[in-house]
């Protein structure tokens, strides 16, 4: 049996060094515990714009009525929301009450912190910062905004506008 551990071990790394995007399919899951990734999000023909949220982040609580407004919106014609907390199986209740207080209509992921910052830094090649951070893909599936902080919805919906704007000028 020790004989055969390192050879599977070895196989392993391999495999995540060979499928990086493995790492990232298990990192995160939904609030029923299931395991779900990312990607499964992106690129449907939409944009998708993931907000990274805590329970106790007082901008995450203060702005959260707005990503409910836009959400509700824009998820039947060009965009949707998707959450990540950041809080975890230790704050798993507290996350759940988050949405709960919030109302939060659109899918919100559950990580480890460790995770959803190894995750951050692996998209987007900037450092973690903390919460609230968004991510944005185009309908594509791309990623083409990164920022951490509170973001009005506005500023959204005019990035979302000038840069559907600069792809139809540039074809």
């Amino acid at each position: 049996m020790r004989k055969s551990l390192p050879k599977y071990l070895s196989v392993v790394v391999s495999l995540l060094f060979v499928f990086p995007f493995l790492a990232d399919a298990v990192e995160f899951g939904v609030f029923n515990g299931s395991p779900d990734a990312l990607d499964a999000y992106v690129g449907k023909g939409q944009w998708v714009v993931v907000k990274i949220w805590a329970h106790d982040c007082n901008v995450c609580n203060e702005e959260a009525h707005e990503y409910v407004a836009f959400h509700n919106k824009h998820k039947a014609t060009d965009a949707v929301m998707l959450g990540i907390s950041i809080d975890g199986k230790a704050k798993l209740e507290k996350a759940r009450d988050f949405l709960r207080r919030h109302k939060i209509p659109y899918t919100s992921l559950l990580g480890e912190p460790e995770a959803v910052a190894r995750f951050y830094q692996q998209k987007t090649g900037s450092p973690w910062i903390g919460t609230p951070t968004f991510i944005i893909y185009d309908p594509t599936g791309k990623l083409v905004a990164e920022t951490a902080g509170a973001v009005p919805t506005t500023i959204v919906e005019q990035f979302i506008t000038g840069y559907t704007a600069t792809k139809k000028v540039k074809k």
